[in-house]
């Protein structure tokens, strides 16, 4: 571990050993569908300097278990008008080719996003937020629509084969601070602004709660230009300019569009980072004073962070994390 960085936080050491154990089982003649146990990137572009990283869970890797969690980072188009996402998705537990799923499902919506994101660009950098929650969920519903037919394909029942998905976008432009998350299941949304955490997750319909300001709190109805913002949780019909939508997911759709300050740090992570973040405040505590001051860290720092180990907390990790400049 870095200097600074602890083996674990909290009242006691993990159950399992802090290294890889298993590998998992290798079938001769579908190699490619292997899963290496931690994947690592990083990328400078505009005024976002962007940490990605995915690493198999303790538990996964005491029993030979291959990684469940996926992560594709990609830029699309070229200069000030590039795109970038960062897509991460968990396989469904206990379910056989969990990680052939959420693998599927980033490949997914990687293709929609760069077949369309000229146009996502474009509403971006004009706040059209109405638009691009519309076209981000039909672009969400078809990639998972995708994986109930591949789950047909294969003989299973949908929840055999299905995965949450969280996406980041982030514009090249250096004056666009808009950063939009978007995505389906579990996970955490995170923002670190003067020293404190403020959890953004975007809440379902049934969640109770203040919102926190400048995120939950109601937005204008249009913005100058008579541009519907659509920030809220519920179902989007309006025609899309991006695909055809075919029938929603069951789990709730979540979309949050936001404005980045000079110093933020925003985190976006699987079910497997949130949850020990939410549960033991050291944890945070801990991410805290290592991202707080002195810019970004390096890609081997910032999986070092990421992957400081919690008891009670076994499964795989997935992490995108974006300074501000």
């Amino acid at each position: 571990m870095p200097l600074g960085v602890p083996a674990y936080v909290g009242d006691g050491p993990p159950t399992y050993e802090a290294e890889p154990t298993g590998l998992p089982v290798a079938d001769p003649d579908e190699l490619r569908e292997l899963v290496a146990d931690t994947v690592l990137d990083g990328a400078r572009y505009g005024t976002s300097t962007v940490r990605a990283a995915s690493v198999r869970g303790d538990s996964a890797r005491f029993r030979g278990e291959p990684r469940r969690d996926a992560l594709l980072t990609a830029r699309f188009g070229t200069g000030e008008d590039a795109l970038v996402l960062v897509a991460m998705a968990t396989g469904a537990r206990a379910t056989p080719g969990a990680h052939r799923a959420a693998a599927d499902v980033c490949a997914w919506i990687g293709r929609a996003v760069g077949r369309s994101h000229a146009r996502l660009a474009q509403d971006i950098r004009a706040a059209r937020r109405g638009d691009l929650k519309s076209g981000l969920h039909r672009l969400t519903d078809r990639s998972l629509g995708k994986l109930r037919a591949r789950a047909a394909e294969l003989g299973l029942e949908p929840d055999e084969y299905t995965a949450t998905l969280r996406c980041l976008l982030l514009p090249a432009d250096p004056d666009c601070r808009t950063r939009v998350f978007f995505g389906v299941g579990a996970g955490g949304l995170f923002r670190l602004r003067g020293g404190e955490w403020q959890d953004i997750e975007p809440r379902t319909a049934d969640a109770t709660g203040e919102a926190v300001v400048g995120f939950g709190s109601p937005p204008p109805a249009e913005t100058p230009d008579g541009d519907r913002l659509t920030m809220d949780l519920g179902i989007t019909t309006p025609p899309s300019p991006y695909e055809p939508a075919p029938a929603p997911p069951r789990d709730p759709f979540r979309f949050r569009a936001s404005v980045a300050r000079p110093g933020d740090t925003l985190l976006l992570c699987s079910g497997g980072l949130a949850e020990p973040l939410r549960g033991e405040p050291e944890l945070a505590r801990h991410l805290t004073r290592r991202w707080a001051e002195g810019g970004p860290p390096g890609l081997a720092a910032f999986l070092a962070d990421t992957q400081v180990r919690v008891k009670g907390y076994a499964d795989d990790r997935t992490a995108a994390a974006v300074w501000e400049a």
